[in-house]
């Protein structure tokens, strides 16, 4: 099909865009929290277009035109504001997900640098993914052409996995222990090549290393038990060939940057971009609006759209050194934003302050109950306090919004606050426990004092 919009379709593309400035908007306002009722709005008016579109195009063809990228964008837009309201269980919370899930799975079957644990926690997310679209579809949530879109999505992503899981199938179970230890050789040598530095410290053991694997061959050929040559050597030769190539890399260029000037602005922006997503790992608790992902998402698939045949090349078209080291930046981005979206609480943006707090009190309030007393009441204080704040947020049993209505996440709140009010009752038990027992010793005390004899009575 032609790129170009056909004339049916201009006025939904003009709506759409629409839709897509609205909801830029309303991640650039910080000022105030994300409202549920506004996303909603919003969804239902993607959801209107989407029905027209269906109306004026046939469900044999592919199509892929400046509605269908937009559409795109707006979905994943929409996909992380249904995660920053706390609605992590909904359908439409996946399709973030699952696109940030097939990037990764597209770079680790290009590097073909993965074992069978690097792809179990995805199968199991794409599993999760699943039962909550087939519950939605279920209980009918959402409309069918959104359901459908979902599940197209999850079934690419799943047969991309399929694909990893079939290429290490043929890996004989005797080159299974060499794969897995190239497999982390490879892994350290590009995160060594992306440190500042000198590496000769740290190299040195890893070269030993595969020279070791080296010697191990025969003839080119790994061997099994009993001297037999395993088939399918191919995958662990090249990938010793690679991590040989690699180290001689990080060697050659140790006293200049293994970065190639012309290189050097992917590099910087590549690097300014992982420290920020290692900030948000730590932080995102208390500073992340998951809408804030979408910047990094777009700006890291401009990146990764200026390769030429997997390859970063200069304004002459040549491959200048320091692929692994911007291949190695850029995957580490996509881990770090899926890492940030798989961790999204369940919880709404409004509610996330009170979340947090109770979050802090329930570990302060564990560790006094772990290290034990003595305690007085002026040490429980503080924390009744805390609670009491909390507790007198709510109404009917609830926390209420700003615009009257009931955010997400309610249950694991009540369930953190009845948490933090059962180790306070706890510790003031502990606190009488142990007034019981001195009342107790004292009383012993005195009782023994009071049954001795008076020695002046003896000696009268």
């Amino acid at each position: 099909m032609a790129n170009t919009v056909p004339q049916e379709e201009l006025p939904i593309l003009e709506a759409v865009i629409n839709i897509r400035n609205r909801l830029t908007a309303l991640k650039k306002n910080r000022a105030e929290y994300v409202k549920a009722t506004d996303v909603n709005s919003l969804y239902q008016s993607v959801v209107k277009q989407v029905t027209k579109l269906n109306d004026v195009r046939d469900n044999t063809n592919a199509y892929n035109n400046r509605l269908d990228t937009t559409l795109a964008d707006v979905f994943s837009l929409l996909s992380l504001f249904y995660l920053t309201i706390g609605k992590t269980k909904d359908t439409l919370a996946t399709y973030c997900q699952i696109a940030s899930m097939r990037q990764i799975l597209n770079h680790m079957n290009e590097s073909a640098v993965y074992n069978e644990s690097d792809l179990a926690p995805f199968h199991r997310r794409l599993n999760d993914l699943r039962n909550i679209i087939q519950h939605d579809m279920e209980h009918g949530k959402h409309p069918k052409p959104l359901i459908k879109l979902l599940e197209r999505q999850l079934n690419e992503c799943e047969a991309l996995l399929r694909t990893l899981q079939e290429s290490l199938s043929v890996l004989p179970v005797e080159l299974v222990p060499v794969h897995k230890k190239l497999v982390k050789i490879r892994r350290q040598l590009v995160a060594l090549a992306a440190k500042e530095g000198s590496h000769k410290a740290e190299l040195k053991p890893l070269q030993e290393e595969l020279r070791k694997i080296e010697s191990a061959r025969v003839d080119g050929n790994f061997l099994g038990p009993g001297g037999i040559v395993p088939t399918s050597q191919a995958s662990c030769s090249s990938l010793l060939e690679e991590c040989f190539e690699i180290s001689q890399e990080i060697k050659a260029n140790d006293d200049s940057k293994q970065v190639a000037s012309s290189l050097k602005p992917i590099y910087d922006r590549l690097s300014e971009l992982r420290s920020e997503l290692e900030s948000l790992v730590l932080t995102h608790r208390w500073s992340l609006r998951e809408t804030d992902l979408f910047n990094y998402s777009l700006s890291l698939q401009e990146i990764d759209k200026m390769r030429v045949e997997g390859k970063f090349v200069d304004s002459e078209g040549n491959r200048p050194p320091g692929q692994y080291v911007l291949l190695y930046l850029l995957r580490r981005c996509y881990g770090l934003i899926y890492r940030l979206l798989s961790s999204s609480e369940p919880v709404s943006e409004e509610l996330m302050p009170i979340a947090n707090k109770l979050s802090t009190v329930k570990k302060c309030l564990n560790e006094v109950l772990k290290y034990g007393g003595p305690f007085s009441p002026r040490d429980l204080y503080p924390y009744q306090l805390a609670l009491f704040q909390i507790d007198t947020m709510r109404q009917d049993g609830k926390f209420i919004g700003i615009d009257g209505s009931i955010p997400e996440g309610q249950g694991i709140l009540m369930a953190h606050l009845n948490e933090c009010h059962e180790l306070v009752e706890m510790l003031k038990e502990s606190m009488e426990e142990a007034d019981n027992d001195e009342d107790d010793e004292d009383i012993e005390d005195y009782e023994d004092y009071d049954g001795e004899a008076d020695p002046t009575e003896e000696e009268h």
